[in-house]
């Protein structure tokens, strides 16, 4: 039975109760500290729960294999999405947190797997604030699952050499045909998180209901 140990993670408890939960899932390299910022500036005030991605590639953590840059392991990503859900549950359960609001945010490999989540376990979060993320089920067309009343923030990069737009609308277009609420936005610059992309993340958030 998966437990909150299966992860290294840090919690930080919300600033009242019944507040909504953000599951961080950080980038490539980085680690379970890098995101808390992020969740403290989308939601604040919210629950943080943010876990440190298994995948050890040359020493640097990731939630899932990839056959080589751009390529991804599609087997493995099931795998650890399914891993990954079995411990937000599990979190859910031991932190005494709503399963009802929870909230993913993600940046680049972490946000591919947060969108991972929503195809392949689409009862797990209430929404998802994503950074450079793209279509994670690569070559293969998602199950049509209802995402109907699922909030989505996207933000892209159009000169994204890592993350193509391309693959942003991809995801815009899978999430919104099963019925998820998404809200993209698009900026000029790379693979990054611009203030004012993070700015209209954070008006998004205040603007509906976790």
């Amino acid at each position: 039975m998966t437990t909150t140990d299966d992860f290294v993670h840090v919690f930080e408890p919300a600033a009242e109760p019944g507040a909504p939960t953000v599951l961080l899932l950080h980038g490539t390299g980085a680690d379970e500290h890098d995101l808390l910022p992020l969740g403290r500036a989308l939601a604040p005030g919210a629950a943080l729960l943010s876990p440190r991605g298994k995948v050890d590639e040359h020493g640097a953590h990731r939630w899932f294999r990839r056959l080589r840059e751009g390529v991804f392991d599609v087997d493995d990503l099931i795998a650890r999405a399914a891993e990954l859900a079995a411990f937000v549950t599990a979190a859910a359960r031991a932190y005494d947190l709503d399963p009802g609001r929870i909230v993913a945010s993600g940046f680049s490999n972490g946000a591919n797997t947060a969108a991972a989540l929503l195809l392949l376990h689409p009862d797990l979060l209430a929404g998802a604030a994503l950074f450079a993320a793209g279509a994670p089920l690569q070559g293969r067309e998602p199950e049509p699952v209802d995402l109907s009343g699922t909030r989505v923030f996207l933000g892209a990069g159009r000169t994204d050499p890592i993350t193509t737009v391309d693959q942003a609308r991809l995801l815009a277009a899978q999430l919104g045909e099963r019925g998820a609420q998404v809200t993209a936005r698009e900026h000029p610059g790379g693979h990054g998180i611009p203030p004012q992309v993070l700015a209209d993340a954070r008006r998004w958030w205040s603007a509906g209901e976790f």
